[in-house]
């Protein structure tokens, strides 16, 4: 399948000395790229890329206007599955720091490691592969919806599926997470009285509560240490990445309420979360919800950097954060089914 999804990709190359540009063009080929477009003229690089579908662009920040920095401000609406690796000899922090924060999503520095290119090249092409993917199945759900409703939940974990296999390169987390919480989720909604439409309609949104991080820098995503203030800018982006990726032209109740969670999951009850600070019952119901369950599902789950938390340590802390990171009415209700959350985690265990 990736041998497939590199012959049919194409890569565009702007680099304004002649040397750089061929080694790129070359190297792109050597692993089965057919569709390679080289640019020694920014600006006709930049003409073209405005005009054409591309997939993934090598970009040389020091060039003659448009620079680097031109073209990611020009390209800053494009198509989330459209990628840009930064490739130049500007490797110093406010360099990189500039790039990123205009919508690149990866850094190389000049002179070329060969090898690592085309790993990152080869990984970038896959998350635009994925998102593309993406793009096609939210197109189709709301017209699956309203034909065969019956369908939608098997329609739907292919989505799952595939951002899981995306998710493998991409984060820690693994698809029965992703899993779980659209279950404790769907339960802590029962138990708040919601209706079954809702019910369902939220076991399938919350599992897409971090689709956004598919548009977040490796070095970032899977930093080992503590970020950096400009990186947790960046890694605060997958937010409003997810909501971009899921909302809808048209009116989809289950589209509208998996943009909301994407967007709105980080908030917390006191107001200082993110992306907007809001607080209270400002923040839609369905993302408190899903903020609680993703913190308890986190907590209770082993990660390479951790272990998973004892049962009371995690239920305390959940407690603990009422009125503070979680609606205190749906703290109240997860304590009375704490149980049943923790069975269900056991049935779709990492280990399962």
């Amino acid at each position: 399948m990736l041998s497939d999804q590199l012959r049919q990709s194409t890569v565009v190359v702007i680099d304004d000395v002649s040397a750089s540009l061929r080694l790129l063009e070359s190297s792109v080929r050597a692993i089965g790229v057919r569709q390679v477009i080289a640019f020694s003229d920014s600006s006709a690089g930049l003409t073209w890329l405005q005009q054409h579908d591309w997939d993934l662009l090598l970009l040389d920040v020091d060039m003659p206007a448009p620079d680097g920095f031109d073209i990611l401000r020009e390209l800053g609406e494009r198509d989330h599955s459209r990628m840009v690796i930064m490739v130049s000899a500007l490797s110093d922090r406010d360099s990189r720091c500039s790039c990123l924060t205009l919508g690149a999503n990866d850094f190389i520095d000049k002179p070329l490691d060969l090898p690592e290119l085309l790993l990152r090249v080869r990984n970038q092409l896959q998350l635009s592969w994925a998102g593309k993917q993406l793009e096609i199945e939210r197109e189709t759900l709301e017209h699956k919806v309203a034909e065969r409703t019956e369908q939608l939940n098997t329609s739907y974990q292919s989505v799952i599926r595939s951002l899981s296999r995306a998710a493998q390169y991409r984060d820690d987390e693994t698809g029965q997470h992703i899993i779980r919480i659209g279950e404790s989720a769907a339960m802590i909604a029962t138990a708040l009285g919601q209706a079954p439409e809702w019910v369902e309609r939220i076991r399938l949104a919350a599992p897409m509560h971090d689709v956004g991080k598919i548009g977040i820098p490796d070095h970032i995503l899977l930093k080992p240490g503590q970020l950096t203030d400009p990186e947790r800018e960046i890694m605060q982006r997958h937010t409003r990445i997810g909501h971009a990726i899921l909302r809808d032209g048209e009116e989809s109740p289950l589209l509208e309420m998996a943009a909301e969670i994407a967007m709105y999951h980080h908030e917390r009850w006191d107001g200082t979360g993110y992306p907007q600070g809001l607080k209270g019952e400002e923040i839609p119901l369905a993302a408190r919800i899903v903020a609680l369950c993703d913190v308890y599902d986190a907590l209770r789950s082993p990660r390479p950097y951790k272990q998973a938390w004892p049962l009371e340590k995690a239920q305390a802390y959940v407690v603990e954060q009422a009125g503070l990171h979680f609606d205190p009415c749906l703290v109240e209700v997860a304590k009375g089914i704490f149980q049943q959350i923790e069975e269900m985690q056991h049935r779709l265990s990492d280990a399962c």
